[in-house]
């Protein structure tokens, strides 16, 4: 996949790091599943996991998104830079402490060090938790 750039409706929200968007053109849209590139939200029924989809939703449901597809993941989602309302959706997911830098994808996005280490200062959204626990030692249980 080259750089390029789709604009998109975002039609559902299934978690802080996910969404679906309908792309295309009037009677040829395609839904497409992003996984939002770099960022690992918390799970649904982890701690924080409701606000951190709530956040992604207050950010992007019903909004016309620019997605930028980088890959695909072993789910067949698209990974993706996503815009919405102008705000790159994985900076302000990490801004606002709704979501953690996935170390394992992190490579090219080590400004969003900055920004969760800011949250975690500030004990912003999961950073308010004494013990925040990372979505991927989560899933290992």
């Amino acid at each position: 996949m080259g750089p390029v750039v789709v604009f998109c409706l975002v039609v559902a929200i299934a978690d802080g790091d996910t969404l679906t968007a309908r792309c295309g053109v009037p009677g040829a849209y395609e839904q497409v599943k992003v996984r939002i590139a770099a960022i690992d939200a918390p799970e649904k029924a982890q701690p924080f996991g409701q606000r951190s989809k709530q956040s992604l939703s207050d950010l992007c449901f019903r909004e016309a998104a620019t997605i930028k597809p980088l890959s695909r993941d072993r789910y067949r989602r698209t990974v993706a830079d996503v815009q919405c309302k102008g705000q790159d959706v994985g900076k302000a997911q990490v801004a606002a402490g709704m979501a953690w830098v996935f170390d394992r994808y992190a490579e090219g996005y080590e400004h969003l060090y900055r920004l969760q280490n800011t949250a975690k200062g500030g004990q912003r959204g999961l950073w308010a938790d004494p013990a925040p626990v990372a979505p991927w030692d989560w899933r290992k249980r």
